[in-house]
């Protein structure tokens, strides 16, 4: 399960982190390289996503939405400065909840 997570984690950073990029490029006039370095972070967080040793690419793929959603908390208020309320951590908590009963044990 700590693999797992770790490539929830390496995934989530390379899906905001290349986001971030092409939003800085496009919307706040930064130079087109950074477009660039952010399609690249996009495509290599498609690729880290296949390492998960999961069978079902929808269930990994729903789990991961909400780690990816309590990271993208975490980046914008380590990156951009916004502090999260309490109805974004309450949110995130709820998200953390459903990861774990997609990644629970079945039989």
């Amino acid at each position: 399960m700590i693999y797992a997570f770790v490539l929830f984690i390496l995934a989530g950073l390379a899906e905001i982190g290349g986001g971030y990029l092409i939003w800085l490029w496009l919307r706040e006039g930064k130079p087109f390289y950074w477009g660039i370095f952010g399609g690249i972070a996009l495509a290599l967080y498609g690729i880290v996503a296949t390492f998960q040793s999961f069978p079902s690419f929808g269930r990994v793929y729903a789990a991961y939405g909400g780690v990816f959603i309590v990271l993208s908390v975490l980046w914008g208020w380590g990156v951009d400065k916004k502090a999260p309320d309490l109805y974004d951590w309450v949110g995130a908590g709820i998200c953390l909840i459903g990861v774990a009963v997609i990644l629970a044990p079945r039989q």
